[in-house]
């Protein structure tokens, strides 16, 4: 990442916002930035308003300015295209830019994000801005990267997304007797005699909730759709700024797993993945670990950029406590342990009004360097500085894939079916922490992506098996790996429609089991089940299956009910390699003791062993045989973890033999091996 444009450590900085602010502000804002060891600003994120005033009349002026001014102090730039917002006098002389809400209600100008992604009006204004903002900064060589629109999000129902979303499904299906096969319209009547017919899924047609439909095809599409008309319109700015600069770096800022965009589909057109880091209050570290790890997978395995996090405090959760001291500088070196080459914030300079004012930044409105917070972003910038090159560009290497994929996870909660409680986010999660929580390396990839350099990939509640993805699984098995899936997987094809003949259908084989039923649990209510003389809960749905050519691994199978002695752990052989099943879902226990016996099957190691709380991963080189582990306490109180080897302190630029080391609460080491000869 930023490999031409002579980047030579991790980028310090995050969003600037100078137009809120008098000139003479901007340049005391210069010199504590630069205290601060910040050497980055991202500018222009919302400024379309200031930069044009009608159709044709653009001011440049002032951003001219505020770019001369971060030149002359040395500072990189991440360019934003301001396109997030339209101005006030295009919503009123243009409305088609204005959203329909699910409800059915035409927005009027206000808030954010809040354009029609299929807008011709919006389309053509923000190409034309992009394209302008390219020609006009093209030479200025402090640029290192491009930022598309800002965090986007939300859906749109208006007559033009309807048409679109015809022209959409014509594409896709080319004829409305493929459409009506695919969707099964012969249920309730919903056959489609001509495209005009077909209409968006919303509370005035489809849905009886926000994610519960009576027509899941037609939802899971219209999700695929959206999603797509938003990438087109990043796409449109992407293509104008290249038209220019055709080696731009350019992406856009994601959030976390946002559930109305599928990413995977999205950085195949960003130049590198950003995402923007907000954890809520009291968030177990391997959940924001997890976030991490999907950023990283996205393309492949790639470095990151932290686009965003807050300096100390969120301002839009019920209760927005501040980040303890060291917990800001812990939580910026995990994102750089999980793959990320930038440390940024939002915000540089706290605002003086609206809904954001009371969110964090580095220069707060006491306006001095003589705070917590600052002296700690201070510190920091210096270790950051002492870091220099030696993290950039490093891989994680790992021998356990997690699948994830947007069109099941779209595909599962739209079903009418079988639990309420079936939340596909909770299950994958369990399987992660267990993992993370005791130091494995974990990459998250698509089903779509190659298998062939791990040796576990684990498919929790693998509801949706599209295309020939259950052949990829075949072949990774026959090779010699494990596959792991669970409960409510394999039941049905791209477009929702059950795969007739059995459960898990595609996957039949490969698991060597049929289920025949699923019995769901309310909250309150526990089966059991046993798994080398320890006994488990099974919870929220209970999958009744018969072997096939697989083997029962737990002792009695569910403990009570009709269906006891049901099998609820199988393990089927399949040539050099084996796919296990969990019939149901369980307590952490479990997914701690089971993923560890796997672990162990199938050779892969924790990057250390460390006490509880205490997280250890890993980055490498090739080239050169270096390898560097971040160990981050995520305590309060001192722990100690064992060294297997000598090894370099980055930090602290010192050498620290094999055996014992303190980290006191919240500390962080870098600590570098050689792992092979150079």
């Amino acid at each position: 990442m930023f490999e031409k444009k002579n980047v030579e450590k991790i980028l310090y900085g995050g969003d600037y916002n100078p137009e809120q602010w008098p000139e003479d502000v901007w340049q005391e804002d210069m010199r504590l930035l630069k205290q601060a060891g910040m050497d980055i600003v991202t500018l222009n994120v919302f400024s379309w308003a200031l930069l044009q005033s009608s159709e044709e009349e653009y001011h440049f002026e002032e951003l001219d300015k505020i770019m001369e001014l971060v030149q002359d102090h040395g500072m990189k730039v991440c360019m934003a295209t301001s396109t997030a917002v339209h101005p006030a006098w295009m919503a009123r002389k243009y409305p088609d830019v204005l959203r329909v809400d699910f409800e059915g209600r035409k927005r009027k100008f206000g808030g954010r994000a809040n354009s029609c992604p299929n807008s011709p009006t919006y389309r053509k204004y923000s190409r034309i801005l992009a394209g302008k903002l390219a020609k006009r900064y093209r030479d200025y060589d402090n640029i290192v990267a491009w930022h598309i629109s800002n965090e986007y999000s939300g859906a749109c129902y208006c007559e033009n997304c309807e048409k679109n979303f015809r022209l959409w499904l014509q594409k896709k299906y080319h004829t409305l007797d493929n459409l009506n096969q695919s969707w099964n319209t012969a249920f309730w009547g919903h056959t489609f005699y001509d495209w005009e017919e077909i209409v968006a899924p919303d509370m005035r047609s489809e849905h009886f909730a926000e994610d519960r439909t009576y027509f899941q095809p037609i939802s899971l599409d219209y999700r695929r759709f959206m999603s797509d008309s938003m990438l087109e319109c990043y796409t449109l700015e992407y293509d104008a700024i290249k038209e220019v600069i055709p080696d731009a770096e350019i992406t856009t800022n994601l959030m976390d797993f946002y559930k109305t965009l599928d990413y995977f589909r999205w950085a195949k057109k960003m130049d590198f993945v950003s995402w923007d880091c907000y954890p809520e209050n009291g968030q177990p570290y391997a959940r924001t670990s997890m976030a991490h790890d999907l950023m990283r997978g996205l393309k492949g395995g790639q470095s990151f950029a932290l686009m965003e996090q807050t300096p100390t405090v969120s301002n839009w959760l019920p209760y927005n406590a501040l980040k303890r001291p060291g917990v800001m500088r812990l939580l910026s070196y995990q994102a750089v342990a999980h793959g990320a080459d930038t440390v940024m914030f939002f915000q540089m300079r706290q605002s003086a009004g609206a809904c954001e004012k009371f969110h964090g930044a580095v220069i707060g409105h006491a306006g001095t360097p003589e705070t917590r917070v600052f002296k700690e972003i201070a510190a920091l910038g210096k270790e950051l500085k002492t870091l220099g090159a030696s993290t950039l560009g490093m891989r994680t290497r790992s021998k356990i894939a997690m699948l994830f994929d947007w069109d099941n996870w779209w595909g599962i909660e739209f079903s009418a079916g079988p639990t309420k409680e079936l939340d596909y986010m909770a299950e994958f999660t369990r399987y992660y922490s267990a993992l993370r929580n005791k130091n494995y390396n974990v990459d998250i990839v698509s089903p779509e992506d190659s298998l062939e350099p791990y040796a576990l990939v684990i498919a929790p509640v693998y509801y949706m098996v599209k295309g020939d993805n259950d052949e990829r699984i075949r072949r990774f098995v026959r090779r010699g790996g494990t596959f792991l899936t669970t409960f409510f997987s394999g039941m049905v094809q791209e477009n929702d429609l059950v795969t007739l003949g059995g459960y898990p259908g595609k996957l039949r084989d490969i698991l060597g089991i049929w289920v025949e039923e699923e019995d769901a649990l309310p909250p309150e209510q526990d089966n059991a089940f046993c798994y080398r003389g320890k006994t488990y809960p099974a919870r929220i749905l209970c999958d009744l299956l018969h072997t096939e050519t697989a083997e029962q691994i737990d002792e009695k199978g569910y403990l009570s009910d009709f269906y006891q002695g049901f099998p609820v752990l199988t393990r089927n052989r399949m040539g050099e390699g084996c796919a296990y099943f969990v019939a149901t879902s369980s307590g952490d226990d479990f997914y701690r003791d089971f993923l560890r016996d796997l672990c162990d099957e199938c050779h892969i190691s924790p990057v250390l062993t460390t006490p509880e709380g205490v997280e250890v991963t890993s980055r490498c080189r090739e080239e050169d045989g270096k390898e560097i582990l971040f160990v981050l306490n995520h305590n309060e109180r001192p722990e100690t973890i064992t060294l297997p080897r000598d090894c370099t302190d980055l930090l602290a630029g010192i050498q620290i033999p094999a055996g014992e080391v303190t980290l006191e609460g919240y500390d962080v080491k870098i600590l570098s091996f050689q792992t092979s000869e150079a």
